[in-house]
């Protein structure tokens, strides 16, 4: 991309932050999980806190009014943001263009749902993943990216902080579950910081947490999509009926509790402990079994 000299971008307030959902007659929505960010200091928090450098191509999903496209655009060489509204991506080039002018060429903008898209579908390889998560798909967004795109190395989302606390739970945590192991399954969870409510608007009714996952730089199993499902399939399973013992919960799975004890003792765990006693690496281990 062409140097030249970076003006830091024009962030934005709570008054810009409403002026500009008046003129597009946005109103915020549970549905897509909207809550827009209207602290300066905040997003410049968030993006320093992603450790991105100045070469770096960052992936931003949930856009919405531009206030941390702005920080991260200060940062990187290149934002590549996801956003699902028609009317907010719209608008977006022409935020930046009007608050940072000579950072706007700098940012792409792809109408797509997060949920949806495909490697193919963005247009270079961003390495990092920063991001206002909407709270109704956090995790699905978040899994998704990491199995769609192999070029992302790290991860530093903003969720809801009782989801933020699920992601980097570790093994025998109360509330260790599907999404602290499948995280695991890519690389390294980890809590980030808090966030009030008192930055976005509307005033959500949660806390919010920052959590960084940074995949393994030598991944210490197969990452492709086969591998990957098959490893999932065994972390649904478990999960499902978590009371119960990992014979009994993954009777279904293996075919019958005899077959799932055989293949539990093959990977080295024991048959009467439970789905949230084990980490990634059991699940990889007991996928790889012979049925």
């Amino acid at each position: 991309m062409q140097e030249h000299v970076r003006e830091p971008a024009a962030l934005l307030g709570p008054a810009e932050v409403r002026s500009l959902a008046a003129e597009l007659d946005v109103r915020p929505t549970k549905q897509l999980g909207q809550n827009f960010v209207h602290d300066a200091n905040t997003v410049r928090r968030i993006a320093a806190a992603a450790d991105i450098c100045g070469s770096d191509t960052v992936l931003e999903v949930g856009p919405g009014l531009g206030s941390l496209t702005l920080a991260l655009l200060d940062v990187a060489d290149a934002v590549i943001a996801v956003e699902i509204d028609p009317k907010l991506a719209s608008r977006l080039p022409q935020t930046v263009a009007e608050r940072a002018p000579s950072l706007a060429d700098r940012l792409t903008v792809v109408e797509y749902d997060a949920l949806r898209i495909k490697a193919a579908d963005i247009p270079g390889e961003p390495v990092a993943l920063v991001a206002n998560l909407p709270y109704n798909v956090a995790v699905p967004v978040l899994l998704h990216l990491f199995s769609e795109l192999p070029s992302l190395r790290t991860a530093l989302v903003m969720v809801q902080a009782e989801v933020a606390d699920r992601l980097a739970a570790d093994p025998g945590n109360k509330i260790y579950g599907i999404p602290s192991v499948k995280a695991g399954f890519f690389g390294t969870v980890k809590r980030a910081g808090s966030v009030g409510r008192s930055v976005f608007w509307p005033v959500p009714k949660v806390e919010s947490g920052l959590v960084r996952l940074d995949r393994y730089a030598e991944p210490p199993w197969s990452m492709d999509d086969a591998h990957r499902r098959a490893v999932f399939a065994v972390i649904d399973a478990a999960f499902a009926q978590r009371r119960k013992t990992l014979r009994a919960a993954l009777s279904g799975w293996a075919g019958s509790p005899v077959i799932a004890e055989r293949r539990l003792r093959e990977a080295g765990i024991d048959p009467s402990a439970r789905g949230e006693t084990l980490d990634a690496a059991a699940y990889v281990r007991l996928a790889a079994t012979e049925a």
